[in-house]
């Protein structure tokens, strides 16, 4: 049997792995997404509140490392496009039936999202339309047609002004039945479009009817997107030595970070308005990590370690699909508790078989997370080993 160190180095060089870039990917961007996998997994399932504190999300306006998971997957998704589409891009033939395959791998994206929220009543008159895997679906298919039709510059030039008409639009534009624009959370005019179109009973919140994943906040994510397809674009050079490369898209990615820094002021960076100010903050800091992995991974060839990330990179979708599946099993079902009342699977496990063993709750919703985290790790790790990539 192989040892994790062996099936990495055999994975890096022979095996296609579904969500990556495809031949001739990267290395640093298999790791990369398996970095962004755990950290999502970490994140998105603790045990209960009071959550552990470094891994949650900011309330509002700002930005914590659990607010970067989502765009470093958007990000991701550009960089592979480019290095899987190139060749369409440049052959009429191969381009007309790659149009179908990112329309069906749309389609599916959007379906498996709304398969989450309807398990396990099925209940179409009250389920969320929009999500995670919607707008991942969304984004790939927007960045996939961009970058088959459109040149860099029309690319760039979209990019400008989607975050600048964003900007104008929600400080702007009167909200109405509301009043003057604003960016609060229920009162925004983002907010207003969803429970028109969507409705209430659509809606990720629908006591409150609010959507993070909304319509208008799309347009700013597919920027994240094309953050991703510049950099892939610029990392494919062929008259550039790589520590050019690295250095420009370091460069980059530093100038984004520092212009989301001062648009923050007047434009808050906010992950679930998707602002402009925190499309270039979360790509400035996904492109610098990029750059990082790929001088280390990719040019110096460092393999040491690297087998966890490349497992969990793997298989990604699958992974993310089928972990909020099984929580949202584990919180749709209710459990007698040992004081006579009822609460979800979910709790039960997290009140009688971690709580009781930690002095403080955080700690204890943080052992939880990494314990959902490793079942999943246990069955990446089991698909890879078979060389099982499952594609969509």
């Amino acid at each position: 049997m192989q040892s994790v160190d062996e099936a990495a180095r055999a994975t890096t060089h022979t095996t296609p792995v579904a969500e990556a870039s495809g031949p001739g990917r990267l290395v640093s961007l298999d790791a990369f997404r398996g970095l962004t996998v755990i950290v999502m997994l970490l994140v998105n399932f603790p045990g209960a509140f009071p959550y552990y504190t470094p891994l949650s999300h900011i309330e509002w306006h700002g930005c914590r490392p659990a607010d970067l998971v989502f765009p470093f997957f958007l990000f991701i998704v550009g960089v592979s496009l480019v290095f899987a589409l190139d060749r369409a891009r440049h052959d009429p033939a191969r381009q007309r039936r790659v149009l179908f395959t990112i329309l069906r791998r749309t389609l599916i994206l959007i379906a498996l999202g709304m398969l989450i929220d309807l398990t396990p009543k099925f209940y179409f008159t009250s389920f969320r339309i929009m999500g995670v895997l919607q707008r991942i679906g969304l984004v790939f298919m927007a960045c996939s047609l961009l970058f088959l039709k459109t040149r860099w510059r029309t690319q760039l030039g979209l990019f400008a002004f989607i975050l600048v008409a964003y900007n104008l639009v929600l400080q702007l534009v009167p909200v109405p039945g509301v009043g003057p624009a604003n960016l609060e959370r229920l009162t925004n005019i983002g907010t207003w479009l969803d429970r028109l179109v969507l409705t209430q009973r659509h809606l990720y919140d629908e006591f409150y009817s609010f959507e993070p994943e909304g319509i208008l906040s799309t347009f700013p994510s597919i920027c994240t997107g094309l953050l991703g397809v510049f950099a892939g674009r610029w990392l494919r050079r062929t008259d550039l030595d790589a520590a050019t490369r690295v250095a420009w898209l370091f460069a980059a990615s530093l100038l984004c970070l520092v212009l989301g820094i001062i648009w923050n002021s007047w434009f808050p960076i906010n992950k679930q308005l998707w602002t402009s100010s925190f499309v270039l903050y979360s790509g400035g800091i996904a492109g610098a990590l990029l750059a990082a992995m790929y001088w280390l991974l990719d040019v110096q060839q460092w393999r040491r370690g690297l087998a966890p990330l490349l497992v969990f990179g793997t298989n990604a979708i699958t992974i993310y699909f089928l972990s909020e599946l099984v929580d949202k099993l584990l919180s749709s079902y209710d459990v007698t508790m040992p004081n006579g009342t009822t609460d979800t699977v979910r709790n039960w496990l997290f009140q009688t078989q971690v709580l009781p063993h930690f002095a403080n709750p955080q700690h204890a919703a943080l052992f939880y997370a990494l314990d959902y985290t490793t079942v999943w790790g246990l069955l990446a790790w089991e698909l890879y080993r078979r060389r099982i990539f499952i594609k969509i």
